[in-house]
C-alpha cells in the first residue's frame, strides 16, 4: 500500500490533504495551549479562594481557630492550595511537553512537506516539457510528410505536362526529393523524441513520483503518530498528579476525621465560662409588715437601708453583690414588680468596676478587671506568658552582646569593648521593667486564683478612690495620671458605677495597725489632694513613705501620725530604705 502506486495521478489531492493535516496539528496545539490557560485560571481561582478565607492575621478570626472543625476547615485550604498548585504542574508539563514540541515540530513539518512538493512540481514541469518536446517533433514530421507528399505530386504533374521544359521537370524533381528527405530526417527526430519521452514518462511515474509521495506519505504517518503520543502525553500529564490530588483529598478526608464535637464543646466552656456561681433563692418580702426590708446578699435589689447615701471611701469597703445586677437608683424602682426585675437581671450585662488605672486609648483596663473571673484569669497568664517570652528574646540578646563584649576585650582590634556598654545597659534597664511587669501580671493573677485574698487593703484604697472621682451621674475608671502641670484628665465611660452597701467582711480592717514607714520622699510638684484618700503636699516638702506604688501610679504617705493619704507617683522621688527594697527612684 503507497501512495506512489496507488495515488500516483493524485498530486494535487495529497497536497490538499497534508496541508489538512497540518491544519489538524495546529488546531490540536491550540486546544492544549487553551486547556493550559485553563488550567492556570482554575488554579489561580483556588488559591485566590483558598487565600480569601485563610484567617487574617490578628484578628477575631484567628482565635477561631483552635476548634477542631475550624481547623479542618484551615487544613482543607491548605490542601486546596496544595491541589491548585498540581493544576499548574498540568499547565507547566503540558506546555513544555505538549504545545512547544509540537510548535517546533509543526515548523519542521511545513519544511519537509515545501521540499516535498516542490520536487514533485519540478518533476511534473519535467515530463510536461518532455511532452511539449515529443508533440513539436511530432507535429514538424506531420508537416514534413505533407510537405513532401504536395512536392511528389507537383512533380508528377510536371512530369506529365508535354508543354513544361526538361528543366521545370527536374527542379520538380529535385524538389520533391527535398521534401522526402526532410520527412525523413523529422520522421527520425520523432522516433527519437517519442522513445526518450516514453522512457523519461516511465521514470517518472514509476520512479520518480512514487519516491516523493513515499516521502510524503511518510511524513503523514510521522504526523498521525506524533499527534497520537501528544495525546498520550496529554493523558499521562493528567495521570502523574493523579496520586498528589488524591494525597490532597486524603488529608482533607482526615482532617475532617479528625473534628471532636466534645473537644469544641469544651473549648466552649473555657472560651465563655465566667466564673461566677449562679444567684441564689430570692428572699420572700412582706409587704404587709410595716418593717424595714431585710437586704440580702443574693437580693437582685439593694436599697440604701439605713438611709446613708454614701459609704465611707477609704474605709469600709462594699458588700457583695451578683455582678451582673444594676443597682436601683429610686424607691420607685424599688418597687417595681419582681418579675421586671429578674427580667432585667437575665438582660443585663456586667458592670465592673475598674480598680487599676486605664491604658490609654480607651482600651480595658490593664489588669483585665471588667472581664469574668475565668476569663481574666486566661488574659493574665497569656500576658505573663507573652512578657516572658520578652524577657528571653532581651536575655538572649544581652548574652550575645555579652560574648562580643569578652571577644572585643580579648582582641581589641576586633572592636571597641566600650561601644556596647550602653546597649547592654538598655538591655539591663528593659529586662528589670519586663521584670516588673512580670510580677505585677503574676500578682493580678495570684490574685484570681485564690492564692491571695480578693480584697485587699490595695484593691479597697483604689475602689475609695474611684468612687470620689466619679459621683456625678455618669461615671468612669481613672486612665491617666495628673500631670507635672497641675493638670488631671480622665475619660468618662459609659457605665454606671454600682454603689453597694457595707458588709461585715472588711469590719476586720476597720482597727489595723498603723502601717511601718519604708522610705521618704519629696514632693516634686504641688498637689492637692480634694478627692478623699489622698493627701495635700507642698512642693519640696519630705514626707515618709508606708506603701510604694503597686503599679496604679499612686504612692502612700505619711506626714504625722494622723495625716496620710495617696499622691501621684509621678509628683514624688522616692527614696525606699536599703533594708527594704533597694533604693528605687520614680520620676
Amino acid at each position: 500500500m503507497s501512495w506512489g502506486t496507488e495515488l500516483w495521478d493524485q498530486f494535487d489531492n495529497l497536497e490538499k490533504h497534508t496541508q489538512w493535516g497540518i491544519d489538524v496539528l495546529e488546531k490540536y496545539i491550540k486546544f492544549v495551549k487553551e486547556r493550559t490557560e485553563i488550567e492556570l485560571s482554575y488554579a489561580k481561582q483556588l488559591r485566590n479562594l483558598s487565600k480569601k478565607y485563610q484567617p487574617k492575621k490578628n484578628s477575631k478570626e484567628e482565635e477561631e481557630y483552635r476548634y477542631t472543625s475550624t481547623r479542618a476547615f484551615l487544613a482543607t485550604l491548605n490542601e486546596m492550595n496544595d491541589y491548585a498548585g498540581q493544576h499548574e504542574v498540568i499547565s507547566e508539563n503540558m506546555t513544555s511537553l505538549i504545545t512547544g514540541e509540537l510548535t517546533r515540530y509543526v515548523q519542521e513539518l511545513k519544511q519537509e512537506r515545501k521540499s516535498h512538493f516542490h520536487d514533485g512540481r519540478k518533476a511534473q514541469q519535467h515530463i510536461e516539457t518532455c511532452w511539449k518536446q515529443l508533440e513539436a517533433s511530432k507535429r514538424r514530421f506531420e508537416r514534413d510528410c505533407k510537405e513532401a507528399d504536395r512536392a511528389q505530386q507537383y512533380f508528377e504533374k510536371m512530369d506529365a505536362d508535354i508543354n513544361v521544359t526538361k528543366a521545370d521537370v527536374e527542379k520538380a524533381r529535385q524538389q520533391a526529393q527535398l521534401r522526402h528527405q526532410m520527412a525523413e530526417d523529422s520522421k527520425a527526430e520523432y522516433s527519437s523524441t517519442l522513445q526518450k519521452f516514453n522512457s523519461e514518462q516511465h521514470d517518472h511515474y514509476y520512479t520518480h513520483i512514487p519516491n516523493i509521495f513515499q516521502k510524503i506519505q511518510e511524513m503523514e504517518e510521522r504526523r498521525i503518530v506524533r499527534i497520537g503520543e501528544s495525546m498520550k502525553t496529554f493523558a499521562e500529564v493528567d495521570r502523574q498528579v493523579i496520586p498528589i490530588i488524591g494525597k490532597c483529598l486524603d488529608e482533607i478526608t482526615k482532617a475532617a476525621e479528625s473534628i471532636d464535637h466534645k473537644n469544641d464543646s469544651q473549648l466552649v466552656i473555657e472560651a465563655f465560662k465566667s466564673g461566677f456561681e449562679p444567684p441564689g433563692d430570692i428572699d420572700f418580702e412582706d409587704f404587709t409588715q410595716p418593717m424595714k426590708r431585710t437586704v440580702s446578699e443574693s437580693s437582685l435589689s439593694n436599697s440604701r437601708g439605713d438611709g446613708k447615701s454614701e459609704p465611707k471611701f477609704g474605709g469600709k469597703s462594699k458588700g457583695k453583690l451578683w455582678p451582673f445586677i444594676k443597682k436601683n437608683k429610686s424607691p420607685k424602682q424599688q418597687k417595681e414588680p419582681l418579675s421586671h426585675r429578674f427580667n432585667e437581671f437575665m438582660t443585663s450585662k456586667p458592670k465592673i468596676h475598674c480598680f487599676r488605672s486605664l491604658k490609654r486609648g480607651g482600651a480595658g483596663p490593664e489588669d483585665f478587671s471588667n472581664l469574668p473571673p475565668e476569663q481574666r484569669r486566661k488574659k493574665l497568664q497569656q500576658k505573663v506568658d507573652e512578657l516572658n517570652k520578652d524577657i528571653q528574646k532581651e536575655m538572649d540578646q544581652r548574652d550575645a552582646l555579652t560574648k562580643m563584649k569578652d571577644v572585643y576585650i580579648k582582641n581589641p582590634q576586633m572592636g571597641d569593648a566600650a561601644s556596647v556598654d550602653h546597649r547592654l545597659a538598655e538591655l539591663g534597664q528593659n529586662i528589670e521593667k519586663l521584670r516588673l511587669e512580670v510580677q505585677k501580671f503574676e500578682g493580678w493573677l495570684a490574685e484570681v486564683e485564690g492564692r491571695l485574698p480578693m480584697r485587699t487593703e490595695q484593691a479597697r484604697r483604689q475602689s475609695g478612690l474611684y468612687e470620689a472621682q466619679n459621683t456625678s451621674a455618669v461615671n468612669s475608671c481613672a486612665q491617666d495620671r495628673e500631670s507635672p502641670d497641675g493638670s488631671y484628665t480622665e475619660e468618662q465611660s459609659q457605665e454606671t458605677e454600682m454603689k453597694v452597701p457595707a458588709t461585715d467582711f472588711d469590719d476586720e480592717f476597720d482597727d489595723e495597725e498603723p502601717l511601718p514607714t519604708i522610705g521618704t520622699c519629696k514632693a516634686l510638684y504641688t498637689f492637692e489632694g480634694q478627692n478623699e484618700g489622698t493627701i495635700s503636699v507642698a512642693e519640696g516638702e519630705m514626707l515618709y513613705v508606708i506603701e510604694e506604688d503597686k503599679g496604679d501610679g499612686w504612692t502612700r504617705i505619711r506626714r504625722n501620725e494622723d495625716e496620710e493619704g495617696y499622691v501621684p507617683t509621678s509628683y514624688v522621688e522616692v527614696y525606699l530604705d536599703k533594708n527594704a527594697k533597694g533604693a528605687m527612684t520614680y520620676i
